[in-house]
């Protein structure tokens, strides 16, 4: 009688395996598919991100530079890095721009009001001072500062400040954005071996970055108000 009557079907199993891992090796689409997909779905996800700010596109760029880092062909990096900063300044454009003509009707507008609605008074009244104080290199920092773009948007709207203004300020405030967080993604992809180890953890660092003004802000607040 035998003593082990389950190790043949596992034997079974394990000659299998081989044939099974080649089957998903043959599900799982090639590199050059995924970048002919990956490229136009990341500039219209950023694109809507920048118009409806709710998508975290940050994580998105990240996460796309993690995955390009571990290809192989040599311009990956660099098509991230341009198909984001592009989809970002493309996307910051068409905000200011239904914006500004809310601001130049008599009864605004729905983009103009959802602005408005996801700016504080208080951060509004900063991003005006340090719109009058710096000028349009402000918009280089409040693209790079997490919930900062809206505020310093809305500041040249209501300053009346033509589209072509915001479009000089906004260019170098894009590409260094898009610089900013595909070196969080390298700095994820370089840690792990496997693609997806390094968006996980590209995702987390952002995550982080983005908390940690919030954060600042909430610490200070009681210290605020015993001083």
């Amino acid at each position: 009688m035998n003593a082990f009557p389950a190790s043949e079907p596992l034997a079974a199993l394990a000659a299998q395996a081989p044939r099974w891992t080649e089957q998903l090796a043959a599900i799982v689409p090639p590199e050059s598919t995924q970048q002919a997909a990956g490229y136009p779905s990341l500039f219209v996800l950023v694109v809507l991100g920048s118009l409806v700010p709710v998508v975290p596109t940050g994580a998105l760029v990240s996460s796309a530079a993690a995955v390009a880092f571990h290809h192989t062909a040599p311009f990956s990096l660099l098509l991230v890095f341009l198909v984001a900063s592009a989809a970002a300044f493309l996307g910051d454009l068409g905000l200011y721009w239904l914006g500004a003509r809310g601001v130049r009707s008599k009864n605004g507008s729905r983009w103009l009001e959802r602005l408005r609605e996801r700016s504080a008074p208080e951060r509004l009244e900063q991003a005006r001072t340090r719109l009058e104080e710096h000028g349009v290199q402000v918009l280089v920092l409040s693209r790079l500062v997490p919930a900062g773009r809206i505020p310093i948007m809305l500041a040249c709207l209501l300053a009346k400040q033509p589209v072509r203004w915001f479009a000089r300020g906004d260019l170098p405030a894009c590409l260094a954005w898009a610089a900013t967080y595909q070196l969080i993604g390298i700095l994820g992809g370089s840690l792990f071996s496997e693609p997806w180890q390094g968006v996980a953890a590209a995702v987390g660092l952002t995550v982080l970055l983005s908390a940690a003004p919030a954060a600042w802000r909430r610490i200070r607040k009681p210290h605020d108000r015993t001083s």
